[in-house]
C-alpha cells in the first residue's frame, strides 16, 4: 500500500511559457496581414454621390485619387477645394504637374487611371476645370467614384 502524505502542503506547479512566443508571433503576422494602411489624411469632406450602376476598380494599385470637397478645418474657408495626396491644391492649374510627377512603373500619366472623389454637393465647374486639367496632359482615364445605390 502506498503512503499518504496528508500534512505536506502542495505547491502549484510554474506555468510553461515555452508556447508563449508561438502565440505572440501569431498574433503579430495576423494583424501585419490584416490591417490595411490608412492611404490619405482627408483635408476635405466626401459625400459621394450614389449610382445605379457601379462597377468595382479592380487594380487600385494604377489608380490616383483626386479628392474635391468642403475644406474641413475651417480655417480653409467654406468653398470646395481640390486635394492631392495629403496636400490641398490652390487651385485647379495644379492638378497637371501633380499627374505628371505620379509616374510609375514606367507608365504615363495617359496609362494611368484617374478617380474623382467629389462630394455630392460641389458645382460642376471646379470639376470641369479639373477635367480639363488632365485632359491637357493626356490623362484621359477618368473614373467618378460613387456609392452603390
Amino acid at each position: 500500500m502506498g503512503k499518504f502524505n496528508k500534512g505536506k502542503t502542495r505547491s502549484v506547479p510554474a506555468l510553461s511559457t515555452a508556447s508563449l512566443p508561438d502565440i505572440i508571433f501569431m498574433l503579430l503576422f495576423f494583424f501585419m496581414v490584416a490591417t490595411t494602411m490608412k492611404e490619405v489624411d482627408m483635408q476635405v469632406e466626401i459625400v459621394k454621390p450614389t449610382a445605379t450602376q457601379a462597377e468595382v476598380l479592380e487594380n487600385k494599385d494604377a489608380v490616383d485619387f483626386i479628392y474635391i470637397g468642403f475644406p474641413t478645418d475651417a480655417d480653409e474657408g467654406t468653398e470646395p477645394r481640390i486635394q492631392l495626396d495629403d496636400q490641398l491644391a490652390l487651385d485647379y492649374t495644379q492638378v497637371g504637374p501633380w499627374k505628371l510627377t505620379k509616374q510609375r512603373d514606367g507608365r504615363t500619366a495617359f496609362d494611368i487611371v484617374t478617380s474623382l472623389k467629389v462630394h455630392e454637393d460641389v458645382g460642376m465647374r471646379i470639376v470641369s476645370n479639373v477635367k480639363e486639367e488632365l485632359r491637357n496632359i493626356d490623362a484621359v482615364k477618368i473614373n467618378y467614384s460613387a456609392d452603390k445605390r
